[in-house]
């Protein structure tokens, strides 16, 4: 969770809050809020401009997952402004960190992804056709699978992928293709710097909200 704090300061000074009438604690509140709505357009276009310059961006929604939210219900508190997505691993790659457990990291094509649904159903498959197994190579276990028809669908990007390494046209019925790597843990570096796009536009936040405190 990344936590950014405004000085408050003049009107919004806790202890001169408090002082003030309560119908004018109330505008003030209201002054806020509206100033936090009115400019949490331009951070989440700020947020999304960051996360193409710091990501491979393939699909809209990906950009389209990050939401601005005002939370302004406890009267005994300023409003909140929260910048955020629903995509859980974003933190990962804000931090950076470290992620334990065996895991399968699928051997497709570079720059290219598979969900993680889909590449289960594609595991799922080669397993039940008796089509999938492991092999030893410099220090790695490998899960294989073999060119058969009975799994063309399933291999279909795999193929790809191995096409791509070999420098090849084509993969002959029967040929071995890599499927996935096994390992023990992920180490992901930080490389999303949500708090550069969100700095960016504190300035303009700021003005906002002291623009609308003036016409209380």
């Amino acid at each position: 969770m990344l936590k950014i704090s405004l000085s408050r300061a003049g009107l919004l000074d806790p202890a001169k809050l408090s002082s003030w009438s309560l119908s004018k604690q109330v505008n003030i509140r209201k002054a806020v809020t509206t100033g936090m709505r009115a400019e949490s357009r331009q951070l989440v276009e700020s947020v999304r401009n960051q996360m193409k310059a710091d990501f491979t961006v393939k699909q809209q929604r990906f950009l389209r997952s990050v939401r601005a939210q005002v939370f302004n219900r406890n009267p005994n508190k300023l409003p909140a402004l929260l910048i955020g997505s629903k995509i859980s691993w974003l933190g990962v790659h804000m931090r950076g960190g470290t992620i334990a457990g065996r895991m399968l990291i699928p051997l497709t094509e570079e720059g290219r992804r598979i969900g993680r649904r889909a590449f289960k159903r594609i595991i799922d498959a080669l397993i039940s056709s008796g089509n999938a197994y492991f092999i030893q190579k410099d220090g790695m276990a490998i899960l294989m699978a073999e060119n058969i028809r009975e799994n063309q669908q399933q291999l279909r990007r795999f193929k790809r992928a191995e096409r791509a390494r070999a420098g090849t046209k084509s993969i002959k019925r029967g040929q071995e293709i890599p499927i996935a790597v096994l390992v023990p843990r992920v180490s992901l570096s930080a490389r999303f710097n949500l708090a550069q796009a969100v700095q960016r536009q504190l300035p303009n936040l700021a003005h906002s909200i002291e623009m609308k405190l003036k016409t209380i």
